[in-house]
């Protein structure tokens, strides 16, 4: 008997114990899959979104309020002429498989990404570099043709993340980093599962593990956090239901921004679009309070350029062409095309472009512009529209930060091309006096809202819901990140 209660308190003890213990797994909801896991080769947000801060760092890295932080370079100097960095790196870093992380690997890392052939989407990014230089282990040595502005912003991109030679050609499907999560498993088409480095350089992780749940179906997501088979959706397709969720205490409910351009993308190359009076009509008979309205659950900030009004040079261009159907048709009737056109729009699966897509359609007809909607798949979009250009319409959210230089990147899949910008441009990159920056990005702002080049909408909202007892997620997102560094359960 006596063997029996004392078995019955230590059982009771041990229950209570982890009853009273903090949850240390969380399942979040992802509407795209991503393609593969590697930032360094590919443009979908969502690979970021699983692996960004949480499998790869780079040599800086970007915090919830935009600012640049340390990541593998711990500190760094700059020459007087701007044309030099000396990063100095942590020690004691190691890759997930157990190597090193050293000065070899950033040189590779970054010469691989400027590379001729290379594949990365943001090669642009790396463009002032002129040479890296590994001297020692712990430091790297970076010569700039000229001096950059947003050099150490641009480290702290996905694209930029610090990968092994040995691992880099397998990080698609084996994704191999330093951060403080490393890889357990990817169920194609159902989830991808991290788990937390015991190993790791830095503060370790709260969470044991992290389950990204795809549920490309904005109807069965709402169910999956009521059910708690999912306890956050840093991105929500909430829809008509966020009334619901925001009434209902188990969860916490957060708008935030995010650098998410909007945007009715157009092939500037292709007739009838590469008549300016066409991409001018189309912007007048856009209608972006009902466009919001049924795209973001009216939550989208209206824009005019390519550029986020979160951002201190943003400039308020929606009134350069304000919702006027008759100036519309007339524009339509000066391009020889009195009795509009037929052309296509394809949409990738999220709620924005296919809602957003309805509403277009609508507008569209009303100044005689017949418009085909086509579904896609990401996959499809990513083949058909950002690689093969082959498109008239699309609809997508631009979340890269700071972005607007892809306009100066003729062969990107709107294809657009004007001296005048890429001057801009090219005097911005040199530029580091902020005032003079924020002119020239004004300037940029305003040649790409005169040129009609898309349709530009609404900056994305972030409809962020998870459990109120989980902290830690970011409230925007001034990247394409859900950094689980400092997320945990609290009581």
């Amino acid at each position: 008997m006596k063997k029996t209660i004392v078995a019955a308190s230590v059982l009771f003890l041990a229950s209570s114990a982890a009853a009273f213990a903090a949850r240390a797994d969380l399942v979040l909801g992802m509407v795209l899959e991503p393609p593969h896991l590697d930032p360094t080769a590919g443009a979908a947000a969502a690979i970021d979104e699983v692996v960004y801060a949480n499998v790869f760092e780079g040599l800086t890295r970007i915090g919830s309020k935009g600012e640049v932080l340390p990541g593998l370079a711990e500190s760094w100097t700059v020459s007087d002429d701007g044309k030099t960095y000396t990063f100095k790196l942590r020690a004691g870093v190691k890759f997930h498989d157990g190597s090193d992380c050293d000065s070899a690997d950033v040189k590779f890392s970054l010469d691989r990404a400027m590379a001729e052939k290379s594949t990365n989407a943001q090669k642009g990014l790396f463009a002032q570099i002129d040479k890296v230089e590994a001297p020692d282990a712990g430091s790297v040595v970076i010569g700039l043709k000229q001096p950059q502005g947003e050099f150490l912003y641009n480290l702290g991109w996905g694209d930029a993340v610090i990968v092994a030679p040995e691992t880099a050609e397998t990080n698609k499907d084996k994704p191999v980093g330093t951060g403080p999560f490393k890889f357990d498993n990817w169920a194609k088409g159902a989830q991808i599962v991290i788990a937390r480095n015991d190993a790791y350089w830095g503060e370790k992780a709260a969470l044991e593990k992290a389950t990204f749940r795809i549920i490309p179906d904005a109807a069965a997501a709402i169910p999956a956090l009521l059910s708690g088979d999912v306890q956050a959706f840093p991105n929500a397709p909430a829809g008509d239901a966020l009334a619901q969720i925001k009434a209902d205490s188990r969860f916490k409910v957060v708008i935030g921004a995010t650098e998410g351009e909007t945007i009715l993308s157009t092939n500037n190359k292709k007739a009838p679009f590469d008549n300016i009076k066409v991409r001018q009509a189309i912007a007048h008979a856009l209608d972006r309070t009902e466009i919001i309205a049924a795209a973001s659950s009216g939550l989208g900030t209206p824009i005019g350029s390519h550029f986020s009004p979160a951002n201190a040079a943003y400039v308020d261009l929606t009134g350069t062409y304000p919702h006027d159907l008759d100036k519309a048709k007339a524009l339509l009737k000066e391009a020889g095309l009195e009795n509009g056109f037929k052309a296509t729009l394809k949409l990738p699966p999220v709620p924005y472009a296919r809602d957003g897509g309805q509403v277009i359609a609508a507008q569209l007809k009303k100044i005689g512009i017949e418009l085909e909607l086509i579904p896609v798949e990401w996959a499809q979009w990513l083949e058909q529209v950002f690689k093969g250009k082959d498109f008239d319409l699309t609809i997508v959210s631009h979340t890269e930060p700071n972005d607007i230089g892809i306009y100066a990147n003729h062969d990107y899949y709107f294809q657009y091309a004007n001296p005048a910008f890429d001057k801009v441009m090219a005097d911005l990159t040199g530029a580091t006096d902020p005032a003079k920056r924020t002119e020239l990005l004004q300037a940029a702002q305003k040649i790409l809202a005169d040129d009609a080049v898309n349709g530009f909408l609404f900056e994305l909202p972030k409809i962020g819901v998870w459990d109120a007892k989980v902290e830690g997620l970011w409230e925007s997102s001034p990247v394409q990140a859900n950094d689980l560094t400092k997320v945990k359960w609290v009581d």
